[in-house]
């Protein structure tokens, strides 16, 4: 998830066809040989864990406000999937200070699900 948006960055500034294609090479075994079994790993795992405690997790708003950050987290994953296939044929679609930018949203809600999970605050 941090590592797909920082090649983005560089097939945005690259220049030569082959690293172009190279790009294009390492976006895709990334996206779909890593980032989605994962994705679909830790939701299977997520849920299940949610099903296994559900009379506590449930009635917790922090597990809400958690799930509701993976939401936007799996959303970002859909839109690394857009941007991978857009820089396919045509790699400067947006500029690399924007795919910096946007390397830079999951931090956010990364830390934010941390900070959720090990305080538990009750809103």
């Amino acid at each position: 998830m941090f590592y797909l948006p920082r090649l983005f960055v560089y097939h945005a500034q690259s220049t030569d066809e082959i690293s172009i294609k190279r790009f294009e090479v390492m976006e895709r075994k990334l996206y779909r040989g890593i980032m989605t079994p994962s994705m679909i790993a830790t939701w299977g795992l997520g849920l299940w864990m949610l099903w296994l405690g559900r009379d506590y997790y449930l009635s917790q708003h922090w597990m809400h406000a958690k799930l509701t950050l993976v939401l936007l987290l799996t959303g970002y994953h859909f839109a690394c999937g857009y941007f991978r296939k857009a820089l396919i044929g045509n790699p400067h679609i947006k500029s690399h200070v924007y795919f910096r930018w946007f390397n830079e949203l999951p931090v956010f809600a990364l830390i934010a699900i941390v900070i959720l999970v090990v305080v538990k605050p009750s809103f």
